[in-house]
């Protein structure tokens, strides 16, 4: 599908500002939103919307279609009269730029306790008519996932291949006890969902009315302690026990010597292809209903993956297996029609990988921090550098897994830096606007640029450093530090490069 020429902003709604320890989808976004408009900007893209597992990554969710109860607007159940005018007056001290999730998450959830308690008794008819219909219509997934969370919070989130037998396994005498038994815990998750999801909704109306349409972010893996890995043992590659084989990951590259091993479980593709691909069928058009555009992460994995035993410490001694190829995006695009897909492509790209993003005519992704340094015999292969870019391709300075360009610029080589300087004609002030500047100005019909780029921020501002488990997705900004210049640069480089 053909996109048109934009560009916009990568912000994951966690960054964005407010006093309840994280941002969310209350005032903040909206405000968020028409800065977007006013800058020109038509996309807004986050990264996925799912809960967070460990090392706080939304990349490791433990559902692949609910959301990240975190992100629910407080005040907004405070307007549905479920929250307390003193639970939120006595919000502790939150740090403004970034999160501290051992304090916020904790307490977030007692306020998500408090409003789910006050909603039981004291919803009136239509608030409960709209619970029940959300809770019909988004049934396939919401059951398993409420039973699965409460069963998680009563098992103190031990692996669920731990859990006695008759649970692990989905004994239905088992599932119907379990139900009768945490009937009120399964009942807080779903109200937590309905609120996530009818906040979001809205939220997105809201962004589309003004001519911003949201990228989403789909992992291609699920976290192994997920409700749909427990639901679904079948379609993952797992022993009789529940326990995984192997694992995902990547082998040594740029970011790490050692490789990346992520641990999700890898699906049994031949289980999948025996339904017809209804799990992931259902997936993307779940996550189609969130978002306007998706990015599959990792989408090189469809062609090939890289398989670990699962007792292996490191990446190193994987091996690469092949995917589903063509078969699952034929499925997917039978049953849902055209879709806005960009596929990320970084990493060991060879030619399946390729051959399989052009066949669907999926946008593939152009990083310019990975564009300077390669030897000049080597550059006409370089697909990073702007002058061998395709107009179906999405270029950014940098993405979530990136430094900031301010960080980047700051530990480069020097020969790296004469290459950018040469080649953007610059003296390297203000190289995050350089960047900018470059991106709009492709050929690529969109282009993405990290808040932190526009704010000319450094190494503190990085959201993750991939392969390490702990320290990052914290970063927060302050309005502040967005000044009125900065959307009118956006907004000028938008109409001088016909993105607007």
């Amino acid at each position: 599908m053909q996109f048109q020429r934009s560009s916009g902003i990568l912000l994951h709604p966690t960054s964005l500002p407010g006093p309840h320890g994280s941002g969310d989808f209350g005032t903040a976004a909206y405000h968020f939103v028409d800065w977007l408009a006013g800058a020109g900007q038509r996309l807004w893209q986050i990264l996925p919307l799912g809960g967070i597992g460990p090392g706080n990554s939304p990349y490791m969710s433990s559902s692949a279609f609910a959301g990240n109860v975190l992100l629910i607007d407080l005040e907004d159940l405070q307007a549905q009269g479920w929250l307390s005018a003193e639970t939120l007056h006595n919000t502790p001290a939150f740090e403004e730029l970034a999160i501290d999730f051992a304090s916020m998450a904790p307490w977030r959830m007692h306020c998500l306790h408090e409003a789910a308690g006050q909603f039981s008794l004291c919803a009136d008819a239509e608030q409960r008519q709209d619970y029940v219909d959300f809770c019909v219509k988004q049934a396939a997934w919401l059951d398993d996932y409420a039973l699965f969370m409460a069963l998680a919070d009563f098992y103190n989130w031990q692996d669920w291949s731990d859990w006695p037998a008759a649970l692990a396994r989905r004994a239905p005498d088992a599932l119907e006890a379990a139900r009768a038994e945490h009937a009120e815990r399964i009942n807080f998750w779903k109200f937590c969902q309905w609120r996530f999801f009818t906040q979001w909704h809205k939220l997105k109306t809201y962004a589309n009315e003004r001519g911003v349409q949201i990228v989403g972010d789909a992992p291609i893996f699920i976290a192994y302690q997920s409700a749909e890995v427990w639901a679904r043992q079948e379609l993952f590659e797992l022993d009789a026990d529940g326990k995984q084989t192997v694992v995902a990951g990547v082998p040594p590259d740029a970011f790490s010597d050692t490789g990346q091993r992520w641990g999700n479980p890898l699906y049994r593709w031949a289980a999948h292809a025996a339904e017809g691909y209804a799990w992931w069928i259902e997936r993307v058009r779940s996550t189609f209903e969130l978002v306007d555009v998706v990015r599959i992460d990792h989408f090189r994995g469809f062609a090939a993956h890289w398989e670990i035993p699962a007792s292996e410490a490191t990446a190193i001694n994987g091996r690469w297996v092949p995917g589903p190829g063509p078969a699952l995006f034929e499925a997917i695009s039978a049953a849902l029609g055209p879709l806005k897909i960009i596929a990320e492509d970084l990493g060991v790209i060879t030619p399946d990988v390729d051959a399989l993003r052009t066949q669907f005519a999926f946008p593939g992704m152009r990083i310019l921090q990975f564009a300077f340094g390669s030897e000049p015999a080597s550059r006409s292969a370089n697909n990073y550098l702007p002058h061998n870019h395709a107009r179906d391709s999405v270029v950014y300075t940098g993405t979530h897994d990136n430094d900031t360009t301010q960080g980047w610029w700051a530990q480069i080589s020097e020969a790296e830096r004469q290459h950018v300087r040469d080649y953007l004609a610059i003296d390297g002030h203000n190289i995050h606007w350089s960047l900018i500047r470059a991106a709009c100005a492709s050929v690529a019909d969109t282009a993405i640029h990290p808040l932190q780029d526009v704010l000319g921020l450094g190494s503190e501002a990085r959201m993750n450093f991939p392969g390490k488990a702990a320290g990052y997705w914290q970063w927060r900004f302050s309005w502040s530090q967005l000044q009125d210049w900065h959307s009118q640069l956006l907004l000028q480089l938008c109409q001088l490069y016909s993105r607007s």
